[in-house]
């Protein structure tokens, strides 16, 4: 069905209003005539790239024998039935597992550096350099995986990237063994010495996205009396929906009750912990929520509805810190993450590590439903994206960065075969999994990232 004025509607479309901009999802109105399928000018994958900090159990020797991580066949015919993937099982044509490969610049070259793993590892995962060692505002590691992508392909979106967190890092100055905390607190890097912040409150994320703007007072008046962003663009919505056929008008309703849906449980959210009840995160915002798995499916929402409007392509999401001691009781387990992950090689600390490893995982179908759920043009959402989660530790309760665990999600639009365990040589630096994923995603005029000794092939069992 066309734009009913019998002219294509720009793909980047918003709806205007007083402190608000709301970006609308692919439509067959943005199709121009005489083509039967909307083709952007660039197929650009989106992009996510997920730390879970501090390794798995199935990286302990152990725990790799029982394969808590990595299924023992390579190949197609895996096995999830051991390992802390299970929950991807449904989503195994989507699923590429890549074990066996080396974080080995997030080792200490000098024994000053020996015990600072913590403060060091999340500034090696997505540039694989390594950080320089200080407290001061003299950082420097690498220019982040994820920013490559955004400085290439990120620009034509209203926001070239966004970098989300669960756990809390709005720490300052040094924080031990001689780093200073934003090593830790960063995983997105504009270039070697500019971490880019990031956004723990999805209150904040989601008014980002949707420029809500006015001032404080305003934006304070609007949460206190409940009043929906959508509300400053209803004239607007009307008059667009008179113009749309029958089909565009399901999706544009859609879109719409998905955002309302995602600001009432921001607003839930923020009224129940400014009730006076006590909180499991009594240092966290308002609109961060105690629940884990609560804040985890919020910030993925958030991530979708940006990926639908096309307003970014791009993600970071920290989804822990190394030293957190959370506790995840859906997990099976009590006992709290980081001396969880200190579980001695014993076989009960191993498992009961794998349980967390587990449920930490199970997050992720949510999202991928959601991506699947969302239709742009030829394809759903999910075939136009690609999802790395990983951690750049590897043995947790040795500290070491061997055999990090590592996956791949989404078919990166038609580029990543899926269903696919790449087991790599032994010494494989993680690094040329991340060249991999850079040639996948467009870049395929890097010739090296970080320590690479070459390229490592998404869509090969033979690495």
């Amino acid at each position: 069905m066309q734009f009913l004025t019998g002219k294509a509607m720009p793909r980047r479309q918003f709806l205007q209003g007083l402190s608000a901009t709301v970006a609308l999802p692919y439509l067959d109105a943005m199709i121009p005539a005489g083509r039967r399928v909307w083709s952007p000018a660039s197929k650009a994958p989106r992009l996510v790239a997920i730390e879970m900090v501090h390794g798995a159990a199935g990286c302990n020797e152990w725990g790799a024998k029982q394969n808590f991580w990595s299924p023992a066949d390579a190949g197609k015919a895996y096995d999830l039935a051991p390992t802390a993937l299970t929950s991807l099982d449904k989503y195994r044509d989507y699923l590429t597992i890549i074990s066996n490969t080396d974080v080995r610049e997030a080792e200490p070259t000098s024994p000053n550096e020996i015990g600072g793993d913590h403060f060091r590892s999340s500034a090696v995962y997505l540039t694989h350099m390594h950080p320089k060692q200080t407290e001061g505002s003299d950082v420097r590691v690498g220019t982040s995986l994820d920013q490559m992508y955004a400085q290439r392909f990120g620009q034509d979106t209203p926001i070239p990237s966004m970098q989300l967190c669960i756990e809390n890092v709005d720490q300052a100055g040094g924080c031990a063994y001689g780093y200073a905390c934003v090593y830790t607190d960063s995983i997105s890097w504009a270039s070697p010495n500019e971490p880019l912040p990031v956004i723990r409150d999805p209150r904040v994320a989601f008014e980002k996205l949707f420029g809500v703007g006015g001032t404080a007072a305003e934006r304070a008046d609007r949460r206190r009396t409940r009043r929906s962003i959508l509300d400053f663009v209803s004239g607007e919505m009307a008059s667009l929906k008179t113009q749309l056929g029958a089909e565009d008008r399901h999706r544009v309703d859609r879109y719409i009750e998905d955002i309302r849906e995602v600001e009432r449980r921001i607003q839930r959210v923020e009224a129940r912990n400014m009730s006076g009840e006590v909180r499991e995160l009594p240092e966290a915002p308002a609109g961060v929520p105690d629940s884990f798995a609560e804040h985890v499916k919020l910030m993925f929402d958030i991530q979708a509805l940006a990926f639908a409007a096309d307003i970014t392509r791009v993600f970071s999401f920290k989804m822990g810190r190394d030293g957190s001691s959370r506790t995840y009781p859906e997990s099976g387990t009590d006992k709290p993450f980081h001396p969880a992950s200190h579980h001695g090689g014993t076989e009960r600390g191993v498992r009961d590590f794998q349980m967390i490893n587990k449920y930490h995982v199970s997050m992720l179908p949510y999202f991928l439903d959601k991506l699947k759920g969302i239709q742009e043009a030829d394809g759903n959402m999910l075939d136009k994206t690609m999802i790395l989660y990983g951690s750049p530790m590897g043995d947790s309760n040795l500290h070491n960065h061997r055999r990090c665990p590592l996956i791949v999600l989404g078919k990166a639009e038609g580029r990543l075969a899926g269903n696919l365990h790449i087991k790599a040589p032994d010494g494989t630096p993680m690094a040329n999994a991340m060249l991999g994923m850079a040639h996948t995603l467009g870049l395929d005029d890097m010739k090296t990232f970080g320590d690479s000794t070459g390229l490592l092939n998404l869509n090969s069992a033979n690495a």
